[in-house]
């Protein structure tokens, strides 16, 4: 079980967490990115599933494309699911606790469904929050730092990604 973090510069600059799950990428939109610090808690917006080989894709998605803009590959590894053994499962009830493994983000962290009065996204159920875990790999005083760097962008070329989102 794979999961991926795009760092991906649409309208705004967010970070994309992906878990592989049933034969494709379950996606949330990260405003903020994660974060190693168990106090931070991160909005985490549920959008439109993935196809797994989005998994690596680097690029800058054409203008007039869904998510125009450049994105790159912010942490890749893989997780396991953590208390509930069905990840899915995990999503229908509204929280997933899982382990990644990955090269920058390590540990234990939860999704859970915002639950809330009023209309907007939380009436649809896309607003998550994505939170660490105090564990051995928690950082109380991490600062994300990016992978988009001028070196990194003139290395991308456009393509289309793998997906049909739009």
């Amino acid at each position: 079980m794979r999961f991926v973090v795009h760092e991906h510069k649409s309208r705004h600059l967010h970070y994309d967490f992906r878990l592989e799950m049933e034969g494709v990428l379950k996606s949330w939109a990260v405003p903020k990115g994660p974060s190693m610090n168990p106090a931070d808690k991160r909005l985490a917006i549920m959008v439109v599933d993935h196809p797994v080989e989005y998994i690596d894709f680097e690029g800058i998605i054409p203008e007039g494309s869904y998510g125009a803009g450049p994105v790159v590959v912010w942490d890749t590894g893989t997780y396991e699911p953590f208390e509930e053994k069905d990840p899915m499962k995990g999503i229908e009830n509204g929280r997933l606790s899982f382990i990644l493994f990955g090269k920058k983000i390590k540990g234990t962290f939860t999704l859970a469904l915002m639950k809330g009065r009023g209309a907007g996204l939380r009436a649809m159920g896309k607003e998550w929050l994505l939170m660490k875990k105090k564990d051995e790999f928690s950082v109380t005083s991490y600062k994300i730092k990016t992978e988009m760097t001028e070196k990194m962008l003139s290395k991308l070329k456009k393509r289309i990604p793998p997906c049909e989102t739009d």
